[in-house]
């Protein structure tokens, strides 16, 4: 049931069932706005979920962390944020696009 409702909020929130990255997404993305990506991701994610992503404030974004966790619900977590928490919404400054290249990029890892 909780399942069900995670794809069904996801699914709401970003409007489709399906936003796995796709190549497009990947090349749409330039190295150097990927290189920009990472630093925030590493610098202003880290600054509550830890310099090593191990948790603080925010929880742990490790991919052992993340498992069972969908592509679709961190994109939206990503880009809207969680209201009644501290994790901000990053649409003011993230594409879809970018939010969901950041979700691939902690559910294979992302080194310090």
């Amino acid at each position: 049931m909780q399942k069900a409702a995670l794809t069904l909020l996801t699914t709401l929130l970003l409007g489709t069932t399906s936003h796995s990255l796709t190549a497009d997404d990947d090349i749409a993305i330039t190295s150097q706005r990927r290189s920009e990506l990472l630093h925030l991701l590493k610098q202003d994610c880290g600054s509550c979920h830890g310099l090593t992503l191990k948790g603080g404030l925010g929880p742990a974004l490790l991919p052992e962390n993340l498992t069972g966790k969908p592509e679709p619900l961190l994109t939206a977590t990503i880009y809207y944020g969680r209201p009644g928490t501290a994790m901000p919404p990053w649409q003011s400054i993230l594409t879809e696009s970018e939010s969901r290249w950041l979700a691939r990029r902690l559910l294979e890892g992302v080194s310090p």
